[in-house]
């Protein structure tokens, strides 16, 4: 029984040992402009953009496969802010700021079709077949996919209401000289 245990713990560290050396020394050095662009993106992982998340895309930027216009939760703060990092040229007229939103499921139309909760990627959509739907709220991205899945147009985007855990003071805007 010793010697059992004895030998499993002399295999547990050489493999232990041998995989920290191999981590040191086969270590892939990645580009650390797509780790300061994944810092300036939201980071809610929506898919609004085209890509499976906010690495792929702070990749496809790095890379120059993608406008800097990319990002509709950022808003024209962060396409300001990607073409300082980037370099580049910003085209705002196609960008427009909108206002935190979240998802509100009209419980009259809902017919419980599923169609909105596997389209959503995050799961912020509670229900089953032929039940009412309703949102988490605290899950919801606003990236609209159920409403653009919805047959019966009982999912609508709304503002999301100013109480006391969602009131934020604003930046002052900047006066020109």
């Amino acid at each position: 029984m010793i010697a059992a245990i004895a030998s499993l713990t002399a295999l547990g560290l050489a493999l232990g040992l041998g995989l920290g050396f191999a981590a040191r020394k086969l270590k892939v050095e990645g580009n650390p402009l797509v780790a300061e662009i994944e810092a300036l993106l939201p980071g809610s992982q929506c898919g609004q953009c085209g890509y499976p998340g906010c690495t792929g895309a702070a990749q496809a930027l790095a890379d120059g496969g993608a406008p800097v216009t990319l990002c509709p939760p950022g808003g024209r703060d962060l396409v300001i802010q990607l073409a300082a990092k980037l370099g580049v040229e910003a085209d705002l007229s196609g960008v427009k700021d909108s206002v935190p939103s979240i998802a509100e499921v009209r419980e009259e139309l809902c017919i419980g079709c599923t169609r909105c909760y596997k389209v959503c990627p995050t799961d912020a959509i509670l229900g089953s077949a032929k039940h009412i739907h309703s949102v988490f709220r605290e899950a919801c991205t606003a990236c609209g996919k159920c409403v653009d899945a919805c047959p019966t147009e009982a999912i609508l985007m709304r503002p999301i209401p100013v109480t006391m855990q969602t009131w934020y003071w604003g930046k002052p805007a900047l006066e020109a000289a």
